[in-house]
């Protein structure tokens, strides 16, 4: 048997009263046989962590230790702690705003072709941002949201993601679609909410949603993506456990500072702490919450502070600094996996460039200054650029060419989503129930009706199938399956019973023929 004890903390860690944790000395002890195997060491360590709280006092003890802060030294000064007294957390950096590297330790991971595939993919969602804001101002879209300013932060943590991993975004995360495989057909056929729309035309301009990529569909409320991200790491790592073979997966949540004033944030994150879930909560700290600003949305040190006090392993980044983001991730999704799992807060500082959505003016709660300065001074995307210009991978002629084939690509795709006909009319009753239920077929009743005694204020040329798409009759195509499916079976069935008949008889005229020739061997021995 071997004895491990409790790392202790740091001489650096103790409080300002000068005195010394109880900690240090009376730190219960944890027995463990050498044979024990890293699985039920792993087991035994999270007991202790579940049953701390009710960690017995040592007899020979002259410390008590709450358990709601077992780590508090005691002291005899009464002095309330001052926020003021504690330095901001840092921002790390790997290449400052002229495209130098300032991080000795920096080495790109990339090779020069990969490094100008995602420059591609933020110069693409900067462009599509442009052309699609453009078309709701003409009125050919309904509404629309755009990420200028914030390209890096997306494209940037999504190339660090595998494949397998889980995302939940919000509504500015266009980036982390394009870079995972979300074509511009597909952004188009959202946008416009067409029949070749994966949501069927259900959701609003901007939602987007791929189970192909792993990607959960994005909602407009704020920060429920949060707690349902922390609940899927935690089913993630229930897999694992009851089944080691599992690749390691992590699930990554992207929101806004704005979002961490939500109620969900809080439980989002109390909940991974305590149940070590493998998430990343990433959040885009662009300086506005619609129009409040960071100065009225919280008093403390940024959204990183917050992931301190709930125990998480926190960092802040510069969110226009592509090259520092990705190196954060990479070393957050290493982070998320470790000891069975545990979630990791990113604050990537930046700056909202844009207005927040097509619907609002930030000119009216900011000076149009203060945008065009930022724009000026600190682009990510101008700032990858001087970077691989430096590198020599790239130059004014491949940005004027990329930038061309880019918008010819974008206008296509809008152009081609924009003539395509809408879902049948009947959809939006669809895929709840198997079958309709009642309750929706008199729904279904009343629409035509209403539809055929005002047939003027409705345009449904529009719509795939037209006015002869929203009747009450089954969907035909649905019956055509269901039809084909009682048509396999029922061959399946007449095959199966063909073959036992024919088992059947065959066994009869083997049993037959022996029964025949033991009694020709009768009469013969008969005979003679």
């Amino acid at each position: 048997m071997k004895r491990i004890r409790l790392s202790c903390p740091h001489p650096a860690l103790l409080r300002r009263g000068g005195a010394q944790s109880p900690l240090v000395q009376h730190t219960p002890l944890i027995s463990a046989s050498s044979s024990t195997s890293p699985g039920q060491q792993q087991k035994q360590q999270q007991q202790h962590r579940r049953h701390a709280g009710s960690i017995s006092q040592r007899p020979d003890s002259k410390h008590v230790m709450f358990p709601g802060a077992l780590k508090s030294a005691f002291n005899h000064n009464l002095c309330f702690e001052q926020p003021s007294s504690y330095p901001a957390l840092p921002t790390y950096r790997a290449v400052d705003q002229n495209g130098v590297a300032v991080d000795p330790d920096f080495s790109p991971d990339l090779s020069d072709a990969e490094v100008v595939k995602l420059y591609r993919d933020m110069l693409t969602v900067s462009i599509m941002d442009l052309i699609m804001f453009d078309a709701q101002r003409q009125g050919r879209l309904s509404f629309y949201m755009v990420s200028a300013g914030e390209e890096a932060v997306s494209v940037a943590t999504a190339s660090a993601l595998e494949k397998e991993d889980v995302v939940f975004c919000q509504y500015r995360e266009q980036g982390v679609f394009k870079q995972r495989g979300f074509t511009l057909a597909d952004f188009m056929n959202q946008l416009f909410a067409n029949r070749k729309d994966p949501g069927k035309g259900r959701n609003m301009p901007v939602h987007y949603g791929s189970t192909e990529l792993n990607i959960h569909t994005i909602s407009s409320p704020l920060a429920t993506q949060l707690p349902q991200a922390s609940g899927a790491a935690y089913a993630l790592k229930m897999q694992r456990m009851q089944d080691p073979s599992i690749p390691p997966r992590v699930v990554a949540a992207y929101f806004g500072e704005g979002a961490a004033s939500e109620g969900d944030f809080h439980a989002a994150l109390n909940i991974a702490a305590t149940r070590s879930c493998p998430v990343i909560f990433i959040c885009r700290n662009n300086g506005y919450a619609i129009s409040t600003p960071t100065l009225e949305q919280y008093r403390g040190d940024g959204i990183a502070s917050r992931g301190l006090g709930y125990g998480i392993e926190t960092i802040r980044v510069d969110g226009n600094d592509f090259w520092a983001v990705r190196e954060v991730m990479k070393k957050a999704r290493e982070l998320a996996l470790q000891d069975g799992g545990k979630p990791v807060l990113i604050e990537a500082m930046t700056y909202r460039v844009s207005h927040h959505s097509t619907s609002d003016d930030s000119f009216a709660y900011r000076a149009k200054v203060e945008v065009e300065d930022w724009k000026r001074r600190d682009n990510p995307i101008a700032r990858l650029r001087k970077w691989m210009e430096a590198k020599g991978c790239w130059d004014e002629n491949k940005e004027k060419e990329a930038r061309e084939s880019i918008r010819r690509e974008v206008l296509k795709a809008f152009s081609e989503a924009e003539r395509e006909k809408k879902p049948p009319i009947r959809g939006m009753f669809e895929d709840v129930y198997e079958e309709l239920t009642p309750d929706l077929k008199q729904q279904m009743k009343e629409l035509k009706s209403q539809l055929e005694r005002y047939p003027d204020e409705y345009d449904l040329g529009d719509f795939e199938g037209g006015r002869d798409n929203h009747n009450t009759q089954p969907n035909p195509a649905k019956n055509t399956m269901a039809d084909e499916g009682r048509i396999v079976i029922a061959v399946l069935c007449a095959l199966s019973i063909t073959a036992l008949l024919a088992v059947i008889a065959i066994k009869y005229v083997r049993v037959a023929t022996r029964a025949m020739v033991q009694s020709h061997q009768t009469r013969d021995a008969e005979a003679q």
